[in-house]
């Protein structure tokens, strides 16, 4: 036995080395072709390399906040069999094909918007929708609801489920569809969580760098998926969920700073400059962590930040 699982192991990580490669080599090519046989990162603005990393990170919570709802769904089917399995990985693959039906949906309403709104006032919108999210998000991750709630309710449908199949008092179907719709709710759920976000920054960067980063949080979710589901690794998911949640807290504060700026650009905020601030705040302070030097945005960000920390102490009370 152990022998057996020391070779699925090896085999898992092979298939692991074999895609980072893959993935590598399919960047670089696009890269090329996309710059005239001169991939150079360097050349990019900065702002689309701190955009990337951002939604990198954003995509990575998302999908590692996925694969743990996952893995303690299907924890206790390694014994049940491939039957059980299949139809929640069908789900996940529809949540996978519903998540990018809901992007180009978003897209094409955020496109027609722009026809007779302002550019400005876009961003603006959609930055203050996606900022609302990831405060919910956050706040969901200080509080035992998000550990307890949301995975409790799909585990106990999984045993409701199973215990159908297994005493036969379900039909067929039932349980099929059942288990579907959870391998659905659980990807999808982050799926359109993701779409929010990044519409704010295909409005700011392009679709180039949303595209890198989104590659960037995949590759990174593929590596603990493949660890988990392939080589059946215990990894340390609420180590990991709070670091990307600290990751996710300075992202948070980013967007807030690039939010606030929006809606003064779109004459939605006054602009108070602090001439104290004006001439100490470095250029690549508001260029990395949009850090400016007005009441407004500082404001902003200070208000965001007490709602997380605070969010933190009351769930620790």
């Amino acid at each position: 036995m152990t022998s057996v699982q020391t070779r699925s192991g090896n085999s898992a990580l092979r298939l692991l080395l074999g895609l980072a490669v893959l993935s590598i080599a399919t960047i670089l090519i696009w890269q090329g072709f996309t710059s005239s046989g001169n991939p150079n990162p360097l050349a990019w603005p900065q702002d689309s390399v701190a955009g990337i990393l951002d939604i990198g990170i954003l995509v990575f919570r998302e999908g590692l906040e996925c694969i743990l709802v996952l893995s303690a769904v299907s924890a206790s089917m390694l014994k049940s069999g491939e039957p059980y399995q299949r139809p929640l990985a069908g789900g996940v693959g529809a949540g996978v094909v519903a998540t990018l039906a809901t992007w180009f949906v978003a897209v094409h309403i955020v496109d027609d918007l722009s026809k007779n709104i302002s550019a400005l006032a876009i961003q603006a919108g959609t930055g203050l929708l996606a900022v609302i999210v990831l405060l919910i998000v956050m706040n969901w991750f200080f509080h035992k609801i998000y550990w307890t709630g949301w995975i409790s309710l799909h585990n106990k449908r999984k045993r409701e489920l199973l215990a159908d199949a297994e005493s036969g008092t379900g039909s067929q179907w039932k349980w099929l569809f059942g288990m579907g719709l959870l391998g659905f709710t659980s990807l999808y759920r982050e799926g359109v969580e993701v779409v929010l976000f990044l519409q704010t920054y295909r409005l700011q960067l392009g679709g180039r760098p949303v595209l890198y980063g989104v590659l960037l949080g995949v590759v990174l979710t593929g590596i603990v998926a493949v660890l988990t589901f392939m080589a059946h690794r215990k990894l340390p998911y609420r180590r990991m969920l709070v670091l990307t949640g600290i990751l996710l807290g300075v992202v948070l504060l980013v967007m807030v700073g690039e939010e606030a700026l929006e809606m003064q650009l779109a004459h939605w905020l006054p602009t108070t400059v602090i001439p104290v601030l004006a001439n100490r705040i470095p250029a690549w302070m508001g260029l990395w962590f949009s850090i400016f030097p007005t009441v407004e945005t500082l404001a902003a960000q200070a208000l965001a930040a007490v709602a997380v920390v605070g969010s933190y102490f009351y769930a620790r009370r």
